[in-house]
């Protein structure tokens, strides 16, 4: 059993994807006097050794969370069809938290109905709960608040259809809210464009963020009568400076 810094608050082990929302909702948990953050834990492609959409790095992960303040584990799963890989390799984890007496996870999640059952299902047969503590917020709100506050995020990745190619790299901040068409959620809920956060108030220090290049890469994406669609994301490559 680890032995956590202030024993009268549930022990939680924070999903960070790095992206703005994770940032704000591992902020208003640190508020929360239920609950004590003491781990992060991110799932990184075993190929690509990036976040998923995000298509950040891992040393970028790695930078935040020396940032932050407090340890990462770091989730990798194979490539695969369906979700096979992934489930295995956070059931796995799970084994690790349990032995630690960590029974509590928390995501960045905001309105996506069938990903929260999907977590709280899979947590559940193993004995776990999720927290979600920006659940139902408004995202037009959340956004700005999250700009108040202090934040700094950078736009890493966006679906071409959606975002411009100029703002890939560049600030989530109002002038880009601004520019976003009534398709796009403020907070890019539905996958309309992804963000690596290098400031705010969880940090200990800005992180030094440089943009190198600014790529697109083409997916096939199934549709329901069984037949392919191709999409295409832009994604910023950043590197810590």
């Amino acid at each position: 059993m680890v032995e956590f810094s202030k024993s009268n608050k549930i022990p939680v082990s924070f999903s960070w994807s790095g992206g703005k929302d994770s940032a704000f909702a591992l902020w208003q948990l640190q508020k929360d006097q239920r609950y004590e953050v003491v781990r992060l834990h991110t799932t990184l492609g075993e190929q690509t050794q990036q976040v998923g959409m995000h298509g950040t790095s891992v040393d970028l992960i790695e930078a935040q969370a020396n940032a932050i303040g407090l340890p990462l584990d770091k989730i990798f799963y194979r490539a695969s069809g369906d979700n096979q890989a992934y489930e295995k390799a956070v059931n796995s984890y799970l084994d690790i938290l349990e032995k630690m007496g960590i029974r509590h996870l928390a995501y960045g999640d905001i309105f996506l109905e069938d990903l929260r059952k999907y977590r709280e299902d899979k947590l559940a047969e193993r004995g776990f709960e999720a927290l979600f503590p920006l659940w139902a917020s408004d995202t037009e709100v959340l956004s700005k608040n999250f700009i108040e506050a202090g934040f700094k995020t950078s736009i890493c990745a966006a679906d071409a259809d959606l975002i411009s190619k100029e703002w890939v790299g560049k600030d989530f901040d109002f002038t880009f809210l601004k520019s976003l068409s009534t398709q796009v959620d403020p907070c890019g809920e539905n996958g309309e464009f992804h963000s690596f956060c290098y400031a705010g108030p969880i940090f200990s220090h800005s992180l030094v963020v440089k943009l190198q290049e600014v790529i697109s890469q083409t997916y096939e994406i199934p549709l329901e009568n069984g037949e392919k669609d191709k999409k295409m994301y832009w994604f910023a490559d950043l590197w810590i400076s």
